[in-house]
């Protein structure tokens, strides 16, 4: 049958082209097919998810509309010609006990804003609202990224060959943060940064290990995996930054913008979150505009530019609708035509990287709109666990607007395939990246990170303790406004649970089923050109 060729295919024993054969070729009776081997494999969790994705894709071609598991009869079945509608389970929670909160003393009285006395220490010990629940798959990925410290551990020889260029080190000692500055960064990424991981303190305040960083809030990724390959190579320096690609050995960590970005008005990823929730309830998508919508600066980047000539004119309509957009002038207007919940209102949304990954990545996926994800070079902590045709529409970066034209055209003609790869990205957003799981991928990465150590972590002489009174206090405009806004209240006791390491031959399956699923897209392009 056409399901056990697939689980087959991902076991290793057919090829991914087999599987399509059979997929197309293959019918049944009962529209049921076993998937015996795949469900009660040691890995059939990541596996489960594989083989569904892979399937949605060539359901897109085949008519085939939606599929669902029942893992108690071992069977994968799937629905021609309507979609069929979910079953939510709904988790009952304890009832929480009122928290209590600790504001900020920031009052006159406090004149040095010294660090407060009056905040917990260590974390509650019987909380209601602890979650014995598995962390999103995605945190997977941490275990990679650290996989090349794992065989040796990391020195402190190491650790300084990070600093040539780091923006600063970071020291938690005793459950009290040290940070010692090199040079400043970008605007304000250095001081939101080093604000989130003071945060993360006072969430899980004494959860923390001892530890020392290094943390590079440049934009491109500098540590090369062939600097360091080959028996007399050195090893690589742990260092920290919002981004990776597949030929750099950094540590990515959540960016500065999840706890607002001043400058430009974005504000915390917690009320950024709900304002586009609303804003796509105001919009449905079958009431947007039917083209793809992209603004932003064209000017960081050869291939922002080369997306610009897909813009309509006289001549020519790729179906997409793209803006200039002037920091300049908006912030003069009061950032009047740059909030980001109103605009949520085309069907399609192009993501496009600048001069590496940009933050725009997560407020695009967010809107319920297909995002049209122009194929990127960089990732950052959690898009390596998106899927194509799934979460996104993939966009080729050479005939970008052929691509986009096609996408579009296609979409509008299978609205119903195409509003669910909106809200499939929307809701793993919405909830696989809300704000309490931003601060868990950190807690496990730095607990995992610590482990690594084979040094002890020290204070660096002269170096005052910060903390948020020092921070926030003396801070001015949308800088302490946005802090004071993401300030974190109340202690929770535990994270969630973080999921073991990828095998191996996971990681493989995952890379060739992005490839293949874009492929196949490619191929459906060309046939309909």
């Amino acid at each position: 049958m056409a399901a056990d060729w697939a689980c087959q295919a991902y076991l290793g024993h057919h090829d991914i082209e087999d599987v399509e054969a059979a997929v197309k070729e293959g019918t049944t009776t009962d529209n049921c097919c076993y998937c015996s081997p795949l469900l009660t494999h040691p890995h059939r969790s990541s596996l489960n998810l594989l083989f569904l994705d892979q399937l949605s894709t060539f359901a897109l071609s085949l008519n085939v509309d939606s599929f669902s598991v029942s893992s108690s009869q071992s069977k994968l079945l799937y629905v021609n010609k309507e979609i069929a509608k979910p079953t939510i389970a709904v988790k009952e929670h304890a009832k929480l006990p009122e928290r209590i909160e600790f504001p900020l003393n920031c009052s006159s009285g406090n004149a040095t804003q010294t660090c407060s006395s009056n905040y917990p220490t260590t974390s509650p010990e019987n909380d209601a609202s602890i979650s014995n629940a598995t962390c999103p798959d995605y945190f997977r990925w941490i275990h990679e990224d650290l996989r090349p410290f794992t065989a040796n551990g990391i020195t402190r020889e190491m650790l300084e060959r990070g600093k040539k260029t780091a923006h600063f080190r970071l020291v938690i000692s005793k459950g009290k943060m040290y940070v010692e500055k090199y040079r400043k960064s970008i605007q304000t990424r250095d001081m939101f940064t080093i604000w989130g991981l003071l945060q993360l303190l006072r969430k899980y305040p004494g959860r923390l290990p001892d530890l020392e960083m290094m943390f590079d809030c440049d934009d491109r990724p500098v540590v090369k995996a062939r600097d360091h390959r080959g028996p007399n190579a050195t090893a690589p320096p742990p260092l920290f930054r919002y981004c990776g690609d597949q030929w750099t050995l950094d540590i990515v960590f959540p960016d500065w913008s999840f706890w607002g970005w001043a400058e430009i008005n974005i504000k915390p990823w917690d009320s950024i979150l709900k304002e586009i929730k609303q804003g796509n309830a105001r919009t449905k998508w079958m009431e947007r505009v039917p083209y793809a919508y992209w603004k932003g600066n064209p000017f960081v980047a050869d291939t922002r530019k080369d997306l610009l000539t897909c813009n309509v004119s006289h001549d020519q309509d790729w179906n997409a609708r793209l803006f200039v957009q002037d920091w300049i002038s908006e912030s003069q207007q009061g950032f009047k035509q740059s909030d980001l919940a109103s605009q949520c209102t085309y069907r399609y949304k192009i993501y496009i990287e600048g001069y590496a990954w940009s933050v725009s990545e997560k407020y695009i996926l967010a809107c319920d709109s297909v995002t049209l994800l122009v194929k990127p070079h960089f990732y950052d902590f959690f898009m390596r666990s998106l899927q194509p045709v799934h979460h996104y529409w993939p966009i080729r970066d050479d005939g970008k607007c052929k691509s986009i034209k096609f996408a579009v055209d296609w979409g509008n003609s299978h609205k119903q395939k195409a509003q669910a790869i909106g809200k499939a990205a929307s809701d793993f957003i919405q909830e696989d990246l809300k704000m309490d799981n931003v601060y868990d991928y950190m807690f496990h990465l730095l607990n995992e990170y610590a482990k690594l150590l084979r040094f002890e972590p020290r204070v660096p002489k002269g170096v005052e303790e910060l903390c948020s009174e020092t921070m926030a206090c003396n801070g001015i405009g949308n800088e302490k406004k946005f802090m004071m806004e993401s300030l974190v209240k109340s202690p929770l006791t535990s994270p969630c649970t973080l999921p073991p390491p990828y095998d191996p031959h996971v990681v493989g399956t995952l890379v060739k089923r992005k490839i293949n699923s874009m492929k196949q897209v490619e191929i459906w392009e060309s046939l309909a050109n």
